[in-house]
């Protein structure tokens, strides 16, 4: 007989606001911007943003890409280093209903390939950095499968090029800083 058939707490409890709550990092900037919005949250050589103005950055990103259409399904890739940008895309991709998808930086232009076709993602995050090895990576995807390239231009790192047709910051341009995002509905499914 299994312990977890006679546990008084598995049984008649469906899941309803008294007893769960999805677990996401995203009611953690929403609070940060709430509690302390002029304390500094981002350095990143001269730029310094407070938790306010980052968290406009977040949603002005998720609005952003729910205007190209991009929300529950998608996947938004990310090829970036530890700059401002990668935090935003960490709060901003899934305040859009979107999968955020991490490239490690150390993989091959073969593997970033598959992990773009296989993931399926809609739009790729990329710095100027990687440009050699995304560029040799895009080459592999079949046209038709291939993202939507979002540059990111560090200006603390000199050379490579840029290989989209936008910029992240003529992106996060195009959302509104206080989009209404949603909690997900249960932390296995992004949004309701």
């Amino acid at each position: 007989m299994s312990l977890s058939a006679h546990n008084i707490y598995e049984m008649s409890l469906d899941q309803n606001p008294a007893n769960y709550v999805p677990l996401t990092p995203l009611t953690f900037i929403e609070r940060a911007a709430s509690v302390y919005p002029h304390y500094t949250a981002v350095v990143h050589g001269p730029v310094r943003r407070d938790w306010a103005e980052t968290y406009a950055r977040c949603r002005r990103l998720a609005s952003a890409l729910q205007k190209r259409g991009i929300g529950l399904g998608h996947t938004v890739a990310a090829m970036l280093p530890n700059i401002p940008e990668m935090f935003e895309a960490h709060f901003g991709v899934p305040m859009s209903g979107a999968t955020l998808n991490t490239l490690n930086i150390r993989l091959d232009a073969e593997t970033i390939a598959f992990m773009l076709e296989h993931g399926e993602a809609k739009i790729l995050l990329t710095d100027r950095e990687f440009s050699e090895t995304i560029g040799k990576a895009l080459k592999l995807v079949p046209v038709a499968k291939r993202p939507l390239i979002i540059d990111v231009d560090d200006p603390r790192f000199v050379g490579g090029e840029k290989l989209g047709t936008l910029d992240y910051e003529t992106l996060l341009a195009e959302g509104d800083p206080e989009f209404a995002w949603q909690l997900p509905a249960n932390e296995c499914r992004p949004l309701p």
